[in-house]
């Protein structure tokens, strides 16, 4: 019997004492009473940069709340994710200029370093032959044309991505409709209307890249020229444009004619500047003459 007593009295002994260690079981303070962000308001700041606000903690009530905010993981979807292809560093950005490094060795806000642009800022022409006074065609080395140094920076490769109906030009980041003829020839003033009414719901122009009115426009004479390939004519632009680009078949772009396009760049005369696709010439035109159109956005 007393040894019955005495265990008991061990097992007794063990439960006063956890109880002694472990305390009271609720937090001293609200956590964060002041200071705290919620996890909306950090999925907020990662979707759309929406600065946000700290808040007071309030004690959940007996049943959880509706599921209207974000959980862990949506925030995780927004978080940036590591890129060691083609995350820049700070050497790729201009001096002072910040931004988000996606990089290893330099992930999280970072300030640029670059002292100015890269030298190398004006594109190769692409044109790689020689010709001279003649015009006949003549072996480049010792001529100091174009086509034997090809000064610039390289074109990229590809040039041109398409899809849905638009082209990506992946040199000036400009999207133009794939269809180079999708209203035949019409003055200045239709042809600055039907651009500002195309819009991507596959209705026009075999466009479904969910554009909406108003976001295309012709495009300025500079850009019309950006497209010019100087190793190609009729038209000029180079076959990475496309294999078919009078529209024959599947390519990046379709029906490009080799004649004027309207821009949006007027003349001092009131007269409107339209480049000739077959060469890439620029030439003032009245703008109640009929040419074609190839909106830009």
């Amino acid at each position: 019997m007393k040894k019955s007593v005495f265990t008991t009295a061990i097992v007794m002994a063990c439960f006063v004492a956890a109880a002694a260690f472990a305390g009271s079981l609720d937090a001293p303070s609200a956590p964060g009473s002041t200071n705290s962000y919620t996890l909306d308001a950090i999925w907020n700041r990662l979707n759309d940069g929406t600065d946000g606000a700290q808040s007071t903690f309030t004690e959940p009530g007996a049943t959880p709340p509706a599921a209207t905010g974000h959980t862990i993981n949506d925030v995780m979807t927004k978080a940036p994710v590591k890129d060691d292809t083609n995350g820049a560093a700070p050497a790729d950005v201009l001096l002072n200029k910040t931004f988000w490094g996606l990089t290893s060795g330099a992930w999280g806000l970072k300030t640029g370093t670059a002292l100015s642009l890269p030298t190398e800022t004006v594109r190769k022409s692409g044109q790689t032959g020689c010709w001279d006074a003649t015009g006949t065609l003549v072996t480049c080395a010792g001529t100091g044309q174009d086509g034997e140094l090809q000064k610039g920076a390289a074109l990229p490769n590809p040039r041109f991505t398409a899809a849905n109906g638009a082209v990506t030009d992946n040199l000036t980041g400009l999207i133009w409709l794939q269809n180079a003829n999708c209203w035949g020839t019409i003055d200045w003033t239709t042809a600055t209307s039907n651009v500002a009414s195309l819009k991507g719901d596959n209705t026009m122009c075999s466009l479904n890249d969910g554009s909406t009115a108003g976001q295309w426009r012709l495009p300025t004479v500079k850009e019309l020229q950006s497209l010019i390939h100087f190793g190609y004519n009729n038209p000029a632009l180079s076959n990475d444009a496309g294999t078919d680009r009078w529209g024959t078949g599947t390519s990046s772009f379709t029906t490009v004619q080799s004649a004027y396009y309207w821009s949006a760049t007027s003349y001092s005369s009131n007269d409107n500047l339209a480049v000739l696709l077959q060469v890439g010439t620029v030439a003032n035109r009245v703008k109640t003459n009929t040419y074609y159109v190839w909106p830009v956005r």
